[in-house]
């Protein structure tokens, strides 16, 4: 009997929270909060924005894109993120949401906080980030950042060698730490050696400071070389699947035989027949210390790109409090527009490149890591080496080196 009067008090106990639970219910007759219902007239999209239209500079700044920039990208991805009306409500506008999406990017200023501006609610503005970002790359990779032909890389070669003087480059390659909140329960996959938890962003640029490849979702705990050789670039370089040009003579050298084309990148990467990176060490001969400054000189286009894309898209200046799926996204969509920026836009403000000529001091290298490369990658470093110090001499190398 005992056990039966427990289950009765049980069952009344659970039935009085159910009724509470079913009264607190019926209490709420709002769909939609006071403050947001008033967003047509008082939100940010609807009442600022509007007014920044007549301002391009300032919708500039707000936007990171020029008025025409906007509207031709809204009309690129405005499908995709649009959504239907119902019969209980009207649905966000293909135009406010990216909005919303872009002033995240540039910003990175929290979910909550651009909700409030934007008087919506803090989930919605979580999904319209997701949506939007998958939306801009899906719609842009194919016209901004298609995988180069061989044509292709001959062109950005040609570059190289008329811009920053190193022939045979098809492009400078360097990795970039993207900070985020520490990710739950990943232990120390995501934790960097400057102590912050990172996804890594690989990036392949060109000479005019566009991505041409990028890779991105690395581990922060991995070096950049380790980011290369597991990345999807690395391996298709190491099979000999990029379609590089055929093996060239360089100008004026034919005594020293065809030469391959190569990337530059900085010590923290391996020496490769197709990877040219600084000679280690501080006390070098002439020669080397010529190399090291030439390639340094055309390494600097993938630092500037960095720069540029996290001085245009101040999240990455952040700590960024997404999931690293959705970071990944948000990485990949910033990459596509910085090209969409330099290829519609050359502005001074976002086509800032040093005129063909100006020579900056060669960077200290400090600690360069060990490296052991085949005596192929030898004899191909060292044929460039002796190029740069007689054929492809310049003036200036007496004043810097």
């Amino acid at each position: 009997m005992a056990g039966i009067a427990n289950i009765a008090a049980l069952y009344l106990l659970w039935e009085s929270e159910e009724s509470e639970d079913r009264r607190k219910r019926k209490r709420r007759r709002l769909w939609v909060h006071d403050i947001l219902r008033r967003r047509p007239q008082l939100g940010e999209f609807h009442h600022l924005l509007q007014e920044l239209r007549l301002d391009d500079g300032r919708f500039q700044r707000y936007f990171r894109l020029s008025r025409a920039q906007f509207d031709d990208l809204l009309a690129r991805v405005g499908a995709r993120i649009s959504r239907q009306d119902t019969n209980y409500r009207r649905s966000i506008s293909a135009a406010e949401r990216l909005s919303i999406c872009l002033r995240f990017l540039a910003t990175g200023d929290s979910f909550r906080t651009i909700a409030t501006s934007f008087r919506v609610g803090a989930s919605t503005v979580a999904s319209i980030v997701s949506d939007g970002v998958t939306a801009i790359w899906d719609c842009l990779v194919e016209e901004f950042m298609a995988v180069p032909t061989t044509e292709d890389w001959r062109l950005i070669a040609q570059q190289f060698e008329e811009q920053w003087n190193f022939p045979l480059c098809c492009g400078a390659i360097d990795g970039k730490h993207v900070v985020l909140k520490a990710p739950a329960n990943s232990g120390s996959q995501f934790f960097n050696y400057k102590g912050t938890f990172s996804i890594v962003l690989l990036a392949v640029v060109d000479a005019d400071k566009c991505f041409r490849i990028i890779d991105v979702g690395g581990y922060g705990r991995t070096s950049d070389g380790g980011i290369l050789a597991n990345s999807v670039f690395g391996q298709a370089l190491r099979a000999g699947d990029l379609k590089l040009p055929a093996d060239r003579v360089l100008s004026a050298a034919a005594q020293r035989g065809p030469l391959p084309h190569v990337f530059v990148a900085d010590e923290a990467f391996p020496l490769r027949t197709d990877l040219m990176r600084p000679f280690p060490g501080r006390i070098l001969p002439r020669e080397r210390r010529v190399f090291n400054y030439r390639l340094s000189r055309a390494r600097l286009v993938v630092e500037n790109a960095f720069g540029i894309l996290s001085s245009q898209w101040r999240f990455y200046r952040r700590v960024i409090e997404v999931r690293p799926e959705l970071a990944e996204r948000c990485v990949k969509a910033t990459c596509v527009l910085h090209n969409l920026l330099r290829r519609t836009a050359p502005t001074a403000a976002v086509r800032d490149c040093l005129p063909v000529g100006v020579v900056l001091p060669l960077p200290g290298l400090g600690r360069v890591a060990a490296n052991n490369a085949g005596r192929e990658a030898i004899r191909i470093r060292e044929t460039f080496t002796s190029y740069f110090s007689a054929e492809g001499t310049l003036s200036w190398h007496d004043t810097i080196v």
